[in-house]
C-alpha cells in the first residue's frame, strides 16, 4: 500500500505493516505558512506519491492525540507554498476535523468531532482547481460521506498525494494509517 512513496522529512521511527503505516512524529513538527503567527514551517512527515491530473485519496487513520496540535491526515502539494492537509489535530482540548490549504499564506478551520473516536476516515478530491475534504462520522454507512471542505488551489497537474502526521509541542505522536488508496475522481458531487 504504501511501497514506492517517498518520504519529505521522514521521522526517525515508523513501519510499513503491508497494509498499514505507523510512525512516530519529531518533536517541533509542522506545515504552515505565516498567517497570524508569522513564521513558515515545512517540517512535518509527509509520505506521498505523485498523482496526475484528478484523484480522490482516501485513509483511516488512528493515534494518542493528547498535546496541542497534534495532527494527521492527507496532504497533497506542489511545493511549500502551494499545498493542502486535512485530517484531524488536538486544539482547545479536543480532536477536531481540521484542513488547512495554503496558496502563499496558510489558512484553517477547524470543526468539532462531537464524540471521542478510536479512528476516522477521510477522503480528498481533487478536480482542477477545486478541492474537496469529506469524512466518514462514527456508525454511518459506508458511503454516506460528509462535506467538510470545499476550496481553492491553484495546481499544476502533477502534485504530491499522500499521509501526513505533524506535532508542533512535543515529539512521540503515534499515528497508524490503513486503507489508504488513490483513484481517479469521478468529480465532486456536493449533495448526492
Amino acid at each position: 500500500m504504501f511501497e514506492n512513496m517517498t518520504w519529505l522529512n521522514e521521522p526517525a521511527s515508523w513501519k510499513d505493516g503491508g497494509d498499514s503505516l505507523t510512525l512516530e512524529t519529531a518533536d517541533g513538527t509542522d506545515f504552515w505558512r505565516k498567517t497570524h503567527y508569522g513564521f513558515i514551517r515545512d517540517t512535518g512527515h509527509f509520505l506521498s506519491t505523485e498523482v496526475a491530473g484528478d484523484f480522490t485519496a482516501t485513509v483511516t487513520l488512528a493515534g494518542d492525540f493528547t498535546a496541542l496540535y497534534d495532527q494527521a491526515g492527507l496532504m497533497f502539494r506542489i511545493d511549500e507554498r502551494t499545498w493542502l492537509k486535512a485530517g484531524v489535530e488536538y486544539s482547545d482540548g479536543a480532536l477536531q476535523l481540521s484542513t488547512v490549504i495554503t496558496n502563499g499564506t496558510s489558512d484553517w478551520s477547524l470543526c468539532p468531532l462531537g464524540a471521542d473516536q478510536d479512528e476516522i476516515t477521510l477522503r480528498l478530491s481533487r478536480q482542477g482547481t477545486a478541492v474537496h475534504v469529506q469524512y466518514l462520522e462514527p456508525g454511518a454507512p459506508a458511503g454516506q460521506w460528509k462535506s467538510l471542505r470545499l476550496g481553492y488551489l491553484p495546481l499544476e497537474s502533477l502534485c504530491q498525494v499522500g499521509v501526513m502526521a505533524c506535532s508542533p509541542q512535543r515529539g512521540g505522536l503515534t499515528v497508524r494509517f490503513t486503507g489508504f488508496s488513490i483513484a481517479p475522481s469521478d468529480g465532486i458531487n456536493l449533495h448526492p
